[in-house]
């Protein structure tokens, strides 16, 4: 019985690994395709079977979000970046957390302590891996993000724990031109 015991112990170990550092890093830093749906002010639900998303997604990207993957921790561009600007779902475009909720909780994701609404994620109970976690997700395209723990920072006492690949970025500046530049262009001036 104890050998039984230990062994199952030793899966759930295997798999945990598994499942967090079974990522490949041949798509990092390479721009992935948008799906059509993409879109940074579009609120409308976005519903795609995950073979659709599979042909539109780079592979470690679906892993993550549609197979409720983990990146390897430590790994993400976005987990000391001190930019100032909008994190947006990579798969539909949905804004999700501004960088100044985001902080330095040491887990190896980027963290933050609020979404920009209650609207931009949602949340479920996660039974994975011999745990209960609470599971978050994108609140336009339902695609897997990370999960919430309540050991994080006032205000809220959260910490969002979250994909890097799932993420984009854009900085305000950038944000900041192109509105400017779409305003002049229907204005005709």
């Amino acid at each position: 019985m104890k050998n039984f015991i230990m062994a199952a112990i030793a899966g759930v170990l295997v798999l945990t690994l598994q499942n967090c550092y079974g990522q490949s890093s041949a798509d990092h830093g390479k721009p992935a395709a948008k799906a059509p749906e993409y879109s940074h002010t579009e609120t409308a639900p976005v519903k795609k079977s995950n073979d659709d998303w599979q042909k539109v997604l780079s592979p470690e990207v679906y892993r993550v979000a549609r197979l409720k993957g983990t990146e390897r921790p430590f790994t993400s561009e976005y987990e000391h970046s001190k930019e100032i600007g909008t994190f947006y779902c990579a798969v539909c475009g949905n804004p999700l957390f501004k960088s100044d909720a985001k902080y330095e909780s040491g887990c190896g994701w980027p963290s933050f302590f609020e979404p920009i609404s209650k609207k931009s994620i949602v949340e479920a109970a996660d039974n994975s891996l011999g745990m209960h976690r609470i599971e978050v997700m994108c609140g336009r395209c339902k695609s897997h993000l990370g999960h919430v723990f309540d050991d994080g920072p006032p205000p809220t006492g959260l910490r969002y724990c979250i994909n890097g690949v799932v993420l984009d970025f854009e900085k305000a500046k950038t944000a900041e031109k192109k509105f400017n530049s779409k305003k002049k262009a229907e204005s005709g001036s």
